[in-house]
């Protein structure tokens, strides 16, 4: 892969590829090290590339897989997250974060990835499951599971909000 076509290939999926590996590891700054190497080895790899939509599939996939192997290993297994300085960096420098995004967070990332490249990333169940290696009735039950916990997530904080809500009024 020449140098232009590497640049181009950042440009157009650094969003895409940071996404992914966020969804996994839930964390900006181990995403920001997964999508480097992930970009790092697209560049030293010397595959050839059907198209655009090979390459991301690609680029997703290696993401995953770099996320997986970090949450992992020993060391992440067995370190403490400074949470008090992680969230203080978060209000402050990324607003990137959408409240969807949020709440993939909480998920486990088998059912945080599946729902993130189905409604980011528009691909299909069966083209998921490719990417992913599982099965399309697998890539199914994901995403139905994955919705169904994440409109519990959003009906259980509907109701601390209204709670809240009445709460002030009183």
């Amino acid at each position: 892969m020449d140098k232009n076509e590497f640049e181009r290939c950042v440009k157009r999926f650094h969003n895409t590829v940071f996404t992914a590996a966020y969804c996994c590891v839930k964390n900006p700054y181990d995403a920001d090290d997964i999508t480097q190497e992930v970009f790092f080895k697209l560049y030293t790899c010397g595959k050839a590339f059907e198209s655009d939509e090979h390459i991301k599939a690609w680029l997703i996939r290696c993401a995953v897989n770099r996320g997986r192997n970090l949450l992992r290993s020993h060391w992440y297994r067995f370190s403490e997250p400074l949470d008090a300085a992680n969230d203080l960096a978060m209000n402050d420098s990324h607003s990137y974060e959408s409240e969807l995004l949020r709440l993939l967070k909480t998920l486990k990332p088998k059912y945080s990835v599946v729902l993130y490249m189905y409604y980011y990333e528009d691909y299909s169940t069966v083209e998921i499951a490719k990417i992913l290696h599982i099965t399309e009735n697998a890539a199914s039950i994901r995403l139905r599971r994955g919705r169904q916990k994440l409109k519990e997530l959003l009906t259980d904080e509907g109701e601390e909000g209204q709670d809240a809500l009445q709460g002030s009024i009183r």
